[in-house]
């Protein structure tokens, strides 16, 4: 029997889709004998449940529930306890749970594999199953293997930058073959650990610089095909697809509905075959295109009030510079910022300051720190707008379609 594990919180009841999409992908491509193990807290609902045994029957495969949030509940208070409120924030406490397994599993079970809910599994999980921990604690895949780059490395994880992790030795989290007998004996380990990370703001990747500084040296390094990351850049290769565990990350970028891209068919095929996709998906979907639609009339309605009386300023990198001037023909008498460094957002805040209600400023920059404008009190829509909205995708800004993926 191979043990695979998931950890899903879902308080909109949207989110079990992309963890049932996972689970039929490993059930499709195995003949092989698989306990799913579904560690959860009180946002399943009974009809993802039942959904979730339906997917496991179809595939004559056993599917288990445990509700951590019953089982560890001094656990997960004294863990929430240790973090910062940025990380209370930011992550999900399914991320957490993966820390759990050993207290909720018994000593019978010496190995499970760990998922992650943004995967497909486009090969036999006995793969993976078959490798032998000895005394490793588990089986990862670094990021250098897939990022290829130590510099990539250092760039990303404080962890690496400031030497208490090797970059070579990093390793993504999404997908664990897991030593239990091992792991069991690590607890007030990942305790202090979970404690450090959790309190220090430089570290942003919770759960995966928790078991990073715990274990990077006690790790199999398995091949990367067992967590093969789709990001933006190889979302466009049109080659044809591999047998590898498909990571889809960052997931706003590298899964959508542009099916000219082949991982975005992959994903679109497993999750068509789970019971999530039915008539009420597609009325989701519909229904969201609907609100992108009248979002966007309204947006250039609103756009056309508040721009009466007021002058245009630009917020940009260098490189975009000659671009935007086209694209939004800007005159020689409105002023772009040049994006280049945080002293370049210091320059934004005091041009705003300076011209409150004078002028619309649009932000032409991608993940721009949109709260630093309305922490100094300035208002989306009357001070400023996302400048990159007014955008098409012949002008280099794809569309997000993972929102409606989301939603469905």
């Amino acid at each position: 029997m191979i043990h695979v594990c998931f950890g899903l919180h879902d308080k909109t009841g949207r989110y079990s889709k992309f963890t049932g999409t996972t689970m039929l992908s490993l059930f499709e491509n195995t003949n092989s004998k698989v306990t799913a193990h579904i560690l959860h807290d009180n946002t399943l609902s009974t009809e993802n449940r039942d959904k979730f045994i339906y997917l496991a029957g179809q595939y004559n495969q056993i599917v288990k529930f445990y509700n951590v949030e019953q089982l560890c509940t001094d656990k997960i208070v004294e863990i929430r306890n240790t973090l910062s409120e940025n990380f209370k924030a930011e992550f999900s406490i399914a991320a957490m749970y993966r820390f759990l397994i050993p207290q909720i599993f018994s000593s019978e079970m010496e190995k499970i594999i760990y998922l992650d809910s943004d995967l497909i599994v486009n090969l036999d999980i006995k793969e993976l199953w078959q490798f032998d921990l000895g005394d490793k604690i588990m089986g990862v895949v670094t990021e250098i293997s897939n990022y290829k780059s130590r510099e990539s490395i250092l760039r990303i994880h404080a962890l690496c930058r400031n030497g208490t992790v090797q970059a070579e030795d990093h390793f993504n989290s999404g997908v664990l073959l897991i030593n239990l007998e091992s792991l069991r004996r690590e607890d007030n380990a990942l305790t202090e650990s979970i404690r450090l990370i959790g309190s220090n703001a430089q570290y942003i990747f919770f759960d995966q610089d928790v078991l990073n500084y715990c274990f990077s040296t006690r790790t199999l390094k398995l091949p990367v095909k067992f967590n093969k990351f789709v990001y933006l850049t190889n979302l466009q290769d049109k080659s044809s697809i591999e047998r590898n565990i498909y990571h889809y990350l960052p997931k706003p970028e590298a899964l959508g509905l542009d099916l000219s891209f082949a991982l975005n068919r992959l994903w679109l095929k497993y999750f068509m075959k789970t019971p999530w996709f039915d008539e009420d998906s597609i009325g989701r979907l519909y229904a969201s295109f609907r609100q992108v639609q009248i979002g966007l009339k309204n947006s250039l309605i609103n756009l056309s009030t508040v721009m009466v009386g007021k002058r245009r300023e630009f917020f940009a990198a260098p490189k975009d510079v000659d671009a935007f001037k086209k694209i939004f023909s800007i005159r020689t008498d409105e002023k772009i910022i040049v994006a280049e460094n945080q002293e370049s957002l210091n320059k934004l805040l005091d041009a705003m300051k300076r011209a409150r209600g004078k002028k619309l400023f649009f932000i032409m920059l991608p993940r721009f720190p949109f709260k630093a404008l309305t922490d100094a009190g300035f208002a989306p829509g009357k001070d400023f707008v996302n400048g990159l909205d007014f955008l098409s995708e012949a002008q280099g800004v794809p569309l997000n379609s993972y929102e409606l993926i989301k939603a469905m």
